[in-house]
Formats: structure tokens, sequence, C-alpha cells
């Protein structure tokens, strides 16, 4: 008789695969580097086949290790189906989410596609939209659950964001495709999203501030756009680093202003909430953190 999978070992796989690398997951995990290596290593054992791609960049999953986390998925979202409904805690019905463009670009899809398999019977409608509106509008009743993004430039906006739910905070970096190299006229070509966007505005004014001359190139609608203009070489941008691609490095030349960090927050919650909505807003933290 085959052995069964452990549930935690393949909760290990799954976190590691969307943090990138041991050293991420293991402070969410709570456990120590060493025994989060140690649960992947005999994860592997017990398939007998490598899991993960290791590099000095973080890791990656095999094919065989893709098969296995989807399978994983299904697993652990069974888990705590049949927990909760047990518990009588089975929900139902629609939730209206809009999100930040810039949120964890690459793993968000796998995090909504566990919240669907968690919650077959919840009817999740995703809308992605500017930061400023999602905060412009959240009483207005167009969303159930907003998730915007912070510049924490300022006194301010720390305090701000310190008094919302944090799901995390990343550093912002300068960046451009490995193969990009400035021009010989010294002219920084940017590539941008809208002039509506706030990072697009933090961008060009921290570069007038330090008198740094430079060129929009251009303009990308969103940041799966913004992502193809930067691997085609177009120029250099500003991003957070979970939305920094994999082919691109920390340009630095000339120098160009020091950045803060940004925090993803949601917004507060509006008087009287549904409790549902409020079920999933705690569910959606521990799922997005």
């Amino acid at each position: 008789m085959a052995r069964p999978f452990d549930l935690e070992q393949l909760n290990t796989l799954i976190l590691v695969s969307e943090m990138g690398s041991i050293s991420a997951a293991a402070p969410r995990l709570g456990r120590s580097q060493s025994a989060v290596s140690e649960q992947v290593k005999k994860l592997e054992e017990m398939c007998g086949l490598s899991l993960f791609i290791r590099s000095k960049n973080g890791v990656k999953l095999t094919p065989a290790g893709e098969r296995l986390a989807d399978y994983g998925r299904q697993l652990l979202a069974l888990s705590d189906a049949a927990h909760r409904d047990l518990q009588g805690l089975q929900l139902e019905g629609d939730l209206r989410l809009a999100i930040t463009d810039y949120f964890r670009p690459r793993t968000l899809p796998s995090i909504l596609r566990r919240v669907r398999d968690n919650f077959p019977r919840l009817r999740l409608h995703v809308s992605v939209r500017k930061s400023a509106l999602i905060e412009h509008d959240a009483s207005d009743g167009e969303f159930d659950i907003g998730l915007s993004m912070t510049i924490l430039d300022t006194d301010a906006k720390r305090r701000e964001a310190a008094q919302q739910a944090i799901l995390r905070t990343e550093p912002l970096s300068w960046v451009a495709h490995k193969s990009f190299s400035l021009s010989e006229n010294g002219m920084l070509p940017l590539v941008v999203m809208p002039d509506s966007c706030s990072l697009h505005q933090f961008t060009v004014r921290q570069l007038d501030q330090d008198g740094i001359r430079y060129s929009v190139m251009h303009t990308a609608s969103g940041i799966a756009g913004l992502q193809l203009a930067l691997d085609a070489g177009l120029g250099v941008t500003c991003l957070n680093a979970s939305a920094i691609p994999e082919d691109a490095q920390p340009f630095t030349t000339p120098a160009l202003p020091r950045l803060p960090q940004v925090a993803f927050t949601l917004v507060p919650p509006r008087n009287g909430e549904a409790k549902i909505v409020s079920q999933v807003r705690d569910l959606l933290i521990e799922q997005m953190r």
C-alpha cells in the first residue's frame, strides 16, 4: 500500500515555491531553515524525484514538483473544506475583491486558486485597479475587500499603513533587463505605468528632485505589459520586489535616488460589513501574508 502524503510537507512544498526560497518560507512556516530543508528532502525521497531546481537566486519547481504542488493544493483545500464543513463554517455567496496590479503578480493566481479550492461555494469576483482608486472608492460599495499598495516615503504614510492590516512590506528597486545598457547621451529611458499610477508619480518626482535627465519611453497599461517592456530592454523602471521579472537586475548607473519600502494593506472594513466578508477577509490575510 502506498504511503500517504504528509499535508505539512505538501504545505511546505507549496509555500517554498511561492516564496522562491527556503529562507523566505521558513519564518512563514514557523520553522528553522534546516527543518524546512529536511521536510523538502523527505518529500523528495518519498517521491524518488527532485522537486526543486536550486540556484544561487533561490528555488523553483521542477515539472514533477509543479504536478505535486497542484495535487497538494487540492488535498490541502479538501482537508480545510472538510474541517469547515464539520464545524458548520462553509462559506457561500458572492464576494468582490479589488486588488493592486503590483501585489505578487507571479503567485497571485495560485493564491486565488487556493481560495477558490478552499471555498467552492464562494463566487469570487476579482478586479485589478490602481491603489489610489481602491482607497478612494473604498466606501462606495463597488467592492467588498480592497488590497492596495502604499509607498512608505513619509512618516505620515508609515503611520497610516500601520493602522491597517499589512499583508507584507517589500523594498522598491531600480531595475532593467540584464541585457540593457544606457545610451551614450546619458538620458535615462523609463518604462512606467500610466501617470495616474502612484508609483509612476513617485518615480518621476524622485528623478526630478535629484536632477536626473529621463524620458518616458514606454507606458504600459498593466504590470504584465510593463514586465514585457522590461524584457524587451526598452528601459529602466522602479518596482517592488515581488513584481520584478526573473531576467531583470538592479540598475544603479547613474546614481539613482534611494528608494523606500512599500506596504500592501487591506483597506479598513466598512461599518456593518457582512459576516461572510469578514470571514473571507481573515482567510485572505492568512493566505496572502
